[in-house]
């Protein structure tokens, strides 16, 4: 076992079996004398019901994965290059996978027994478009060892909602287009505005559920603690009931050697007595 092979393990189980099976690997290094490997298990984060599901959408469909990388590639460039005609199609191909994969985790998470709601789905979907948006974050997705969802940049959803959205209007008079692109630029404005109060209240979730989850995970810590305190005990209790009769064997056992002794000596001292006594006669 490495930690590689111990993470896709522990990241494709739901979080509720996380913890339990984070403990079996760590002591499992333990008792091979590879103290590191268990210090950096025990150092693996439990992942949101939300990044649980974007993990078994990694490590079940890897070529998609390579499929959204390269389709981020193309939209950064194109944002950078200010390509419109090309930026128009690389967004419409966005919505597409990102509905698709969304869709298929959620599909993959409903086979393993622990379907997610539309809350965890919509978390998805923002990885997704985080992963498309920002190579760190296609780099934290793709290695499959999601802790959270990721949320992507502000500006870049609003920009790809806001060309979207003009795209599908239909062609219009010069003199209403400057109108027209004054009015995409408030539309603009107003979702990042709004991206921005989504994304602090997002936050706000995502510090809560991690606080609630490093609680959790300390409670179970603290169980396990109490119940190998609880074993330890049981055992020195044991091995002081052990060690008292073995005390008291050996006293007896002492006792009887110290007896035999005074015997030995006082049998070897009277013979020497009656000998001095009769030379002296």
């Amino acid at each position: 076992m490495d930690l590689n092979s111990a993470a896709e393990e522990l990241y494709t189980l739901h979080p509720t079996e996380f913890v339990r099976a984070r403990t079996a690997c760590v002591e499992e290094a333990l008792a091979a004398g590879r103290a590191t490997l268990a210090a950096e298990i025990a150092a693996l984060k439990r992942p949101t019901l939300s990044a649980w599901a974007g993990n078994l959408l990694v490590h079940s469909e890897p070529r998609q994965v390579a499929r959204l990388i390269r389709l981020g590639e193309g939209l950064r460039r194109a944002h950078q290059e200010c390509a419109r005609t090309q930026l128009r199609r690389l967004s419409r191909q966005q919505h597409t996978l990102v509905a698709a994969l969304s869709e298929q985790a959620r599909l993959l998470a409903a086979e393993a027994g622990h379907p997610i709601g539309q809350a965890a789905q919509h978390k998805v979907e923002q990885t997704l478009r985080a992963a498309l948006a920002d190579p760190e974050a296609a780099e934290k997705w793709a290695s499959g060892r999601l802790v959270k969802a990721l949320t992507p940049p502000a500006a870049f959803t609003a920009a790809t909602a806001a060309l979207n959205e003009s795209s599908a209007r239909p062609a219009v008079a010069p003199h209403r287009a400057r109108g027209g692109k004054r009015e995409v630029e408030a539309a603009v404005q107003q979702a990042r505005k709004r991206q921005e109060e989504h994304d602090q209240a997002q936050a706000e979730v995502e510090r809560a559920e991690a606080a609630l989850r490093e609680l959790q995970e300390r409670a179970t810590e603290l169980t396990q603690q109490l119940h190998a305190t609880v074993e330890l005990r049981r055992r020195m209790r044991n091995d002081l009931e052990q060690a008292r009769r073995r005390a008291a064997q050996t006293e007896h056992a002492a006792q009887q050697a110290r007896h035999a002794a005074e015997t030995a000596r006082a049998r070897a001292e009277r013979p020497a007595s009656r000998g001095t006594h009769r030379q002296g006669r």
